[in-house]
């Protein structure tokens, strides 16, 4: 008899609300399941995927999986996460960055890889190699024919590609593999999240800006997180005030404090507010990045302090 009341909902029911239930008893069964290419095979293998195996053990060779959502772009999310790539690097780790954004890739120009080509060897997909302490890179941007190519692919085309970067990308031995992922929550958020489940990633890191209509959509992403059991390891708040290039003094330039509610309430972690300084675009445009090419500034400064703050997690 069904519980009045009850508010406690079943792992199917879990599962069909965030998307592929493909690891449950619904596999090929569920409405969202119809019109999947992917539905005969869920029906026919009990809903197991038959390349996890491979995706398990590529993953399991990298220690830490950190996931950078944002609730909105323009948040400054992919600047975020090439810059803390390049600090955990001088931290002496080994680190790669997984560009998740499939239509919108930026982190090659960022890392400084453009003109790259991904090479398809005996082990796999070899990643491109950043000027940038030799970071791994992977992005679709690298596999378009022309740089100005638009792409439109719908979601079953971009789980596929996600697949090819965890199962077919020989990434060898990291202490690091950072996931840029698009803003919100769609197909790419749960499609490498579940291929990640068995290597036990570290967690997400949220990025967002002051500005209410932005932190507004953090409590979105946390519940996402949370639906996916997904640990949330921290936010960052970016462009929290403007810093002077010449005098490097710092103007708030949106009403603070939000961020920070909203981090105290839900009890979690606010491991960094970086200021909107113009040095990071600058580095970036050019393939560079701050904390090389300023490694006195405050912002650099304030970066290493939040890579030394995730490498103690």
């Amino acid at each position: 008899m069904e519980k009045q009341g009850s508010s406690e909902t079943t792992p199917d029911e879990v599962a069909v609300a965030v998307g592929c239930p493909s690891e449950t008893g619904l596999a090929g069964k569920a409405k969202v399941c119809q019109g999947c290419p992917g539905r005969d095979l869920c029906l026919s293998g009990g809903g197991k995927d038959p390349d996890q195996e491979l995706i398990d053990v590529r993953m399991n060779a990298i220690k830490h999986k950190i996931l950078i959502l944002s609730g909105k772009g323009g948040v400054g999310k992919s600047s975020i996460a090439t810059c803390l790539a390049t600090a955990l690097a001088q931290c002496n780790k080994k680190v790669g960055i997984a560009d998740l954004d499939i239509c919108g890739p930026s982190i090659p120009k960022m890392m400084g890889v453009e003109g790259q080509k991904v090479i398809n060897s005996e082990y796999g997909w070899v990643p491109m190699r950043s000027p940038n302490h030799d970071i791994k890179v992977m992005s679709v941007g690298a596999l378009l024919e022309e740089a100005d190519s638009a792409v439109v692919w719908r979601g079953p085309r971009k789980t596929a590609i996600i697949k090819r970067f965890t199962k077919d990308t020989f990434w060898g031995r990291l202490d690091y593999l950072i996931f840029d992922t698009p803003p919100g929550t769609s197909d790419e958020h749960l499609s490498v999240i579940k291929m990640l489940t068995n290597a036990r990633p570290d967690g997400a890191i949220i990025v967002t800006t002051p500005q209410e209509v932005a932190v507004a959509t953090v409590r979105k992403e946390i519940n996402f997180c949370k639906k996916m059991n997904l640990k949330v390891l921290g936010l960052i708040e970016n462009m929290n005030g403007y810093c002077c290039p010449c005098c490097k003094e710092m103007w708030p330039i949106f009403c603070s404090g939000k961020v920070e509610s909203v981090a105290k309430d839900l009890q979690i972690p606010l491991i960094g507010r970086i200021p909107l300084y113009s040095g990071i675009t600058q580095s970036a445009e050019k393939g560079s990045n701050v904390l090389l090419d300023e490694p006195d500034c405050t912002t650099t400064k304030t970066l290493l302090d939040i890579a030394r703050n995730i490498t103690a997690m």
